[in-house]
């Protein structure tokens, strides 16, 4: 069987980026990642690509700070289909998705988020946790849909919130459970498991 061919979108420093690739390079997923594409100029997970010498590019939109330009995701999508992407996985992509990703990969773009779903969708969510005085925390792997964090929900992991957990030891429990259940979600769409 052939490899699923995966692009990476991402804005940041790239840590789900990493546990994808060491998940295939000790056999875990049967994938290649075919490109990463960073909005954000010298992030850390174009640093990353290319230490694993993947091909790597920044698609940035000035205009908008949450989205890009109708025109400029069509330059994105060009540039995955370029490369024979079949999956795409938002990694830290700090940017709403529209209509040219979506109609291009219909229930092919999956994201990771740092809540259980469909609690406290967007930025920071795990402080919104603490904040809400939750018990449990957790994450989401779900497909990309046109809103934010609303897409139907493949996996998710649980974390106790503990007594005296700041916003930042909360988050770094939740990035462990992160590097554990994306390339098992991943690995399932290699499988041909999933959508």
């Amino acid at each position: 069987m052939r490899k699923l061919r995966i692009g990476v979108l991402g804005s940041g420093k790239g840590s789900n980026f990493r546990a994808i690739r060491e998940a295939i390079a000790t056999g875990q997923i049967e994938a290649e990642v075919a490109v990463v594409v960073s909005d954000v100029e010298g992030a850390g997970i174009l640093q990353l690509a290319e230490e694993a010498r993947v091909k790597n590019t920044t698609v940035t939109d000035r205009r908008y700070k949450t989205r890009l330009s109708p025109e400029v995701e069509a330059e994105l999508v060009a540039i995955l289909k370029q490369a024979n992407v079949e999956l795409v996985v938002l990694a830290g992509y700090m940017r709403m998705v529209k209509t040219p990703l979506l109609d291009a990969f219909p229930r092919h773009i999956i994201n990771i988020h740092p809540s259980l779903l469909p609690k406290f969708p967007g930025l920071e969510s795990w402080r919104q946790a603490l904040a809400a005085g939750e018990k449990i925390a957790g994450c989401t792997v779900h497909y990309v849909d046109a809103g934010m964090d609303t897409g139907g929900i493949i996996a998710q992991a649980e974390v106790p919130v503990r007594p005296g957990d700041t916003a930042e030891t909360l988050h770094a429990r939740i990035q462990l459970e992160e590097h554990r259940i994306y390339p098992e979600v991943v690995a399932r769409f290699a499988r041909r498991e999933l959508p």
